[in-house]
């Protein structure tokens, strides 16, 4: 198996696991004299077994990311840590902007005016860059789960 389809099959059991949670307590409690639509202690076993499997897919997955190297040499876990690096201060740089772009409106002169300690074009310039990174960093990732068993 490719590890993109074991990060596929990693999101499919936590769905799963997610979806089992939700029917365990929607049957959890019932009148009394009535039967569960779904029997619970069935469904927490098979949650249970379902959490062991995902448990061995993400150390699987784990371990393949700390040995499979990107051409620049670095490991798949340390690009992983990186992109997640570039998407924070994307975020952060976005909400700035954000921020910054809200106008305030005076009513007349004698109200208090405020002015920008960031220059937003600077900020702008920055995004762009950033979402670079990130796109050419991720085509990296990408292709490389689909090059690399599990």
């Amino acid at each position: 198996m490719k590890l993109a389809e074991a990060l596929l099959l990693r999101g499919e059991y936590q769905t799963k696991g997610e979806n089992l949670k939700s029917r365990i307590l929607q049957n959890l409690r019932i009148q009394e004299g009535d039967k569960p639509s779904e029997d619970p202690h069935s469904l927490l076993t098979e949650a249970f077994e379902l959490n062991e499997q995902l448990n061995e897919l993400i150390k699987a997955i784990n371990e393949r990311n700390n040995l499979a190297l990107l051409p620049d040499g670095r490991s798949l876990a340390q690009a992983l840590i990186d992109r997640e690096s570039i998407v924070k201060k994307r975020r952060l740089l976005v909400s700035i902007t954000e921020a910054g772009s809200n106008q305030e409106y005076r009513y007349s002169r004698s109200e208090i005016k405020f002015q920008l300690t960031l220059s937003l074009g600077d900020i702008h310039k920055q995004i762009d860059q950033l979402s670079r990174q990130f796109r050419e960093l991720d085509t990296i990732i990408q292709g490389l789960n689909w090059s690399v068993d599990v």
